[in-house]
């Protein structure tokens, strides 16, 4: 059996080692809260709202800018705040309000890729003040791994119907199907692609020895020469015109023909303007009313002539659709040409006086 004394100083000892657990685990609650100031340090609650939770959960860490600033204390749902119905509510250390403001933005990130969800918050671009306690702060939505899942589900969708277009597109050319494919598989065009090649390096060898129109062009220095003399012949012209020698240069640096012109601008001006005020004939044809009746008259009597000839009435029909007047007329014609030949070959026989005497 122990004696009493040595039971007495084994409960001494247990008694110190759940001290020291005390003292330890007390230590971990500081060392764990330290973050946020310790555990008795002075918190503010602060509340945002979200379309979605993101797999946020109470106890998650609430950054800014990368430094651990507080914790979330609950996430729940309030119906009434659509379309951002996730309520999510945080505690801050109220020695980092300074460098909150009203205006900062609150975003549920992701520590990597399969990392827990915590609270980002962003002041980069805050400038208002320092939030009250139970204040709210805006919302901005970050793209979560699922949302990259579904983009690049849509990619790879993408890229699958691309490869399958490029393995149609090289079945079709394995199969001799197409101007590609018969490149690819028909001996006889890889002949006739090199028989082109052939022939280019036979032409761009003449060409590079003078041969030929082309090869004249490149090697002959004369239609260097040809062109240089005609541009020397393009400046002597321009300056000869800058200089106002001839036509074109007189038409250039004259002002004589810059006063006829300005003064036969200004005389046609006149004109129109005494045309439009009807003076004169043309403006009596332009304003007259009177006179304007008068020559559509005038020219629907012509008309009624005109078609009158046509249709051979009358003296002038008759001469341009009757034949048997013209060739009267004609006979006529030559009988007293005739007639005139005659009295001026023998005058005697036409011409005779005769007197009596009463």
């Amino acid at each position: 059996m122990p004696s009493r004394k040595e039971i007495q100083w084994s409960q001494l000892r247990v008694g110190a080692l759940v001290l020291t657990a005390m003292a330890v685990l007390v230590g971990l609650i500081f060392l764990m809260s330290g973050s946020t100031g310790g555990l008795f340090a002075r918190k503010v609650d602060l509340r945002c709202y979200f379309r979605n939770a993101s797999g946020l959960k109470d106890g998650a860490p609430v950054s800014l800018e990368g430094v651990t600033i507080g914790n979330v204390v609950h996430v729940r749902i309030v119906p009434d705040r659509n379309p951002t119905p996730v309520e999510v509510t945080m505690k801050i250390g109220h020695h980092f309000l300074e460098d909150l403001h009203v205006d900062s933005t609150a975003a549920i990130a992701q520590a990597g890729v399969l990392g827990d969800s915590y609270v980002d918050i962003d002041s980069t671009n805050a400038v208002g003040p320092p939030p009250a306690n139970n204040a709210e702060l805006k919302s901005s939505e970050i793209p979560g791994v699922q949302d990259v899942i579904r983009t690049s589900q849509v990619s790879i969708e993408e890229v699958q119907k691309l490869v399958k277009k490029i393995e149609i597109l090289t079945d079709s050319l394995n199969s001799n199907k197409g101007t590609v494919g018969e490149l690819i598989n028909d001996p006889t065009m890889a002949r006739k692609i090199s028989q082109i090649t052939t022939d280019l390096g036979t032409i761009t060898s003449q060409i590079s020895q003078g041969k030929g129109s082309i090869g004249k062009l490149v090697a002959d220095d004369t239609l260097y020469t040809r062109a240089n003399a005609a541009i020397d012949h393009i400046n002597n012209i321009t300056a000869g015109l800058d200089a106002g020698n001839g036509t074109a240069g007189k038409l250039l640096k004259d002002e004589t023909l810059y006063k006829n012109l300005n003064s036969s601008v200004t005389n046609a001006n006149q004109l129109l303007s005494q045309v439009n005020s009807g003076k004169g004939a043309l403006g009596k044809i332009t304003q007259d009313p009177a006179f304007a009746k008068k020559l559509d008259d005038t020219v629907t009597n012509l008309d009624a002539l005109l078609k009158g000839v046509n249709e051979g009435t009358g003296t002038l029909g008759q001469l341009a659709k009757n034949r048997s007047l013209y060739d009267h007329a004609d006979q006529t014609a030559d009988a007293a040409k005739t007639l005139i030949n005659d009295m001026r070959n023998d005058p005697k026989k036409y011409l005779v006086i005769r007197l009596k005497l009463f």
